[in-house]
């Protein structure tokens, strides 16, 4: 059997903009996205600390090293600039391997650099 597992999240990063005429998605800076292992078009589940929201998109990749956080789409109104997210990708294990599984968990500053990786 398989379960789904939290295979990486990035921690409380700040909102630095949103575009409600895009198409829809979550753009990441390149360098976060890679220090939690997540790629473009992967789908995330992200969480607004400041309201509860909780909603589903994928990944488009911002540029490295800008601390880029921004909401397009629908998603643009369930988060303002400055609110706190945690972003958080998943993973399906083979039950055989859940005792040794540890996620990837990206803490970042308040410019979304990253201030440390636990694993």
């Amino acid at each position: 059997m398989y379960r789904k597992i939290l295979k990486s999240k990035i921690h409380r990063a700040t909102i630095t903009d949103s575009n409600l005429e895009y198409e829809g998605s979550i753009t990441i800076d390149r360098a976060l996205m890679n220090r939690a292992g997540m790629v473009e078009y992967e789908l995330v589940q992200v969480v607004n600390i400041n309201n509860g929201a909780r909603f589903e998109t994928y990944i488009i990749v911002g540029e490295a090293g800008s601390g880029k956080i921004e909401l397009n789409g629908a998603a643009a109104r369930l988060a303002h600039p400055g609110d706190r997210i945690i972003i958080m990708s998943y993973v399906m294990v083979n039950e055989e391997n859940l005792s040794d599984w540890k996620p990837t968990i990206v803490l970042v500053d308040d410019i979304n650099q990253v201030k440390d990786v636990l694993c």
